[in-house]
This record gives C-alpha cells, structure tokens and sequence, in this order.
C-alpha cells in the first residue's frame, strides 16, 4: 500500500473517481490527439451518467481536454474556459455495455485529427484508457506511453521496440491490436521514460508508421 491508496489523489474534489479519474482521462484523449480539439463529445456511461453532475464529472472532464490537471483549481471554471477557447463541449449518456461503471466514451476533433477514445475510472484516480478507434490499448498515465499507429506488416514491433532499446528505453508493458491482416495496426508501450526527439522523430517517417504519440504521466 502506498501513500496514494491511504489519501487519494491532490485535486480538486469533491471524487477521486467522478472527478481526478474524469479529468485524467480526459486529459490523456487531449494528449492522444496531439492538439487543442475543436469539438468534444463524452458520452458518460453508469454511474458517470447517473451521478456525474453531482460529483463535478462534466467539469473534470471538460478540464481534462483543456489540459488541466486534477489539482488545478481552474476546474471549477472549465466549461467557461472551454466556451472562452472557442472548444464546443456536449455530453449525452450512452450504454456501452459490460464496461466498468465509471467509463466515458471521448470524440475529439481537431484541425487535423479525429479520434474516438474509451476508458474507465477505477477508482482513487486510477484510471485506464481501454479502446482507440476500435484498437485495444492500454494507457494508465502511471507511465510515459508511446501509442503507435502502422500499417500492419511483419517486424514493426520488433523495430520499434530496437529504436526503444537503442535510446535505452525500458518497455514495462505491451499491448498490440489489429482489425485485419494486412491493414491497419495499433501498439501501446509504457515505458519507463519518454523516447528521446532523435529516435522519435525517426519513428515518425518510418513509410509503414501512420502517427505516433507520446504521452506523458499524468498521475500525482
């Protein structure tokens, strides 16, 4: 048990899960698409639609994709925030099934990018982010996370994760997921620390890597 498990996470209350989990979720989507979104829909699942507005989720959530963390006091303001920004924000409640009551389905659009992203708060901040467009990932936000999308073709993890050995860039977990053979392909690592530029940007013009992220931590 650490220090985390006996106080909870620093942030702006009043949930650890409806409110520090909602904001970090939403704030690795903001990071996963790599941009200041236009538009953000979250659709809230279970108890994040029953009693998410009494516990402050729809503020977390819209901080989160501001780039605001938890213990940001700004919170409070976010929707303001967001509609100062010129960010459109709405939420519905949608069904999604045998997922973890506190799940949040996130539609981002930017200038350039669209991404759907679905995750979970578990409980104390504890958050993981499960589904990106269809592809099985897992990104905590415990860890530095490289996501990488690619055409599926034969040795790209394992050249990815050389690039990673080379820049001595320890990879503590794995997950790989594909719709086809053949099509397109989707790799989250969590890392002991970020990928250096040089090796990253080498990995960004790779002919079969589509895009990359780098996330950083986002926990306490």
């Amino acid at each position: 048990m650490d220090l985390l498990d006996m106080i909870g996470p620093v942030m702006v209350g009043p949930s650890s899960s409806h409110t520090a989990g909602a904001c970090r979720l939403a704030l690795l989507a903001r990071h996963l698409l790599g941009e200041k979104p236009k538009r953000v829909q979250f659709g809230l699942h279970g108890s994040f639609a029953k009693t998410g507005k009494g516990h402050g989720t729809h503020l977390a959530l819209a901080a989160g994709v501001l780039g605001l963390r938890p213990d940001d006091e700004r919170l409070k303001r976010s929707l303001e925030l967001a509609e100062e920004e010129g960010v459109e924000v709405v939420f519905q409640e949608v069904e999604l099934g045998d997922v973890h009551p506190n799940t949040v389905r996130i539609a981002l659009e930017g200038e350039k990018e669209r991404l759907l992203i679905t995750g979970s708060s578990l409980g104390g901040g504890l958050v993981r982010v499960f589904d990106l467009d269809g592809f099985e990932v897992r990104i905590t936000g415990a860890m530095p996370t490289l996501v990488v999308r690619n055409v599926d073709t034969p040795g790209v993890v394992a050249r990815v994760a050389r690039i990673l050995a080379d820049d001595e860039v320890n990879i503590a977990y794995l997950t790989v997921s594909r719709k086809r053979r053949g099509g397109e392909a989707m790799m989250s690592l969590e890392v002991d620390r970020p990928l250096s530029e040089v090796p990253l940007r080498y990995l960004e013009h790779l002919s079969y890597i589509l895009w990359v992220r780098q996330i950083p931590a986002v926990m306490d």
